[in-house]
């Protein structure tokens, strides 16, 4: 049998700061001072803001010291340059973890949960959190503790205390919302800030309401998308992280249109997560840049 190798223990640094000349030679600096051999590197200046983001990543084994060592020294060249807070180091030796949010609507958590048991999505799903019962049987089935958290008229801050410890307890490095049909309150969207992640379809803000695939089909709309973005307490108007579209034709009636529109919600929020773990996201005011 072919023997499978781990990969490559890594060190990942991300962060932004005003620009300036001499940004990328302070890092490197650095990071060949102490030994650092860099595997990849990325760079990015906002014109708009005069904001420079990166996002480095050095082999773990070239450094003589762990990754809490790295993060107290890269301190100082991060207040040199003025770095804002957001500034992070992450190992990936350090298994990630997700809690899934869901509701009745099951194509997101599905695709989710295929991924990681295939492998292509390298993270633990710590539990999957629905405020109806109708997925309880698939998380299971894949090994995953499942809560039922029902949210009643009445008595919705009540569920979203239990959610909040249910998904605390794990403290995850993503929480999915994967078609859950539930509006964060604002203290969980400040609280989960950076790691709350929804999926919606780009029918909104245009069609609103019940029915949005039958509005646009009323419409005569030519492509379905989806948006992937961070939650915060502006409902579907936090920083995007991906979009995607697929083409509908006058031929495709309404359920060939929700068809399409959950293909391409699953790719985008599979996309997005993926990112989002991998440290790839700089979040700057409302917007984002995606290495």
């Amino acid at each position: 049998m072919p023997v499978v190798t781990a990969p490559e223990r890594r060190y990942v640094i991300t962060f932004g700061c005003p620009d300036r000349t001499g940004i990328i030679a302070r890092i490197s600096g650095f990071l060949a001072e102490h030994g650092g051999w860099i595997v990849e590197a990325a760079y990015h200046t906002d014109p708009d803001t005069g904001w420079f983001f990166t996002r480095q990543v050095v082999r773990a084994d070239s450094l003589p010291f762990d990754a809490a060592g790295l993060r107290a020294r890269f301190a100082e060249v991060a207040a040199d340059l003025s770095a804002d807070s957001s500034w992070q180091v992450s190992d990936t030796g350090e298994r990630r973890r997700a809690v899934i949010l869901v509701s009745k609507a099951g194509h997101c958590l599905y695709d989710l949960l295929g991924r990681v048991a295939s492998g292509e999505l390298d993270v633990d799903i710590a539990a999957v959190i629905g405020n109806h019962e109708s997925l309880a049987d698939i998380t299971r089935a894949h090994g995953i503790p499942f809560h039922h958290v029902p949210f009643p008229a009445g008595g919705k801050a009540e569920a979203f205390e239990e959610l909040r410890k249910l998904v605390d307890e794990h403290d995850p490095h993503a929480v999915v919302l994967a078609r859950f049909m539930q509006i964060l309150p604002a203290d969980l969207c400040r609280d989960w800030a950076g790691r709350a992640i929804n999926i919606h379809h780009s029918f909104l803000p245009s069609f609103i309401g019940a029915k949005p695939y039958h509005q646009a089909h009323t419409r005569g709309v030519k492509l379905v998308g989806a948006t992937c973005h961070y939650v915060t307490a502006d409902l579907d108007a936090g920083p995007i992280i991906d979009q995607d579209v697929i083409r509908v034709d006058h031929g495709d009636s309404v359920e060939d249109m929700v068809r399409k529109g959950r293909d391409i919600e699953k790719v985008t929020l599979a996309r997005g997560l993926r990112w989002h773990l991998e440290n790839r996201v700089l979040v700057h005011g409302n917007r984002t840049v995606v290495f």
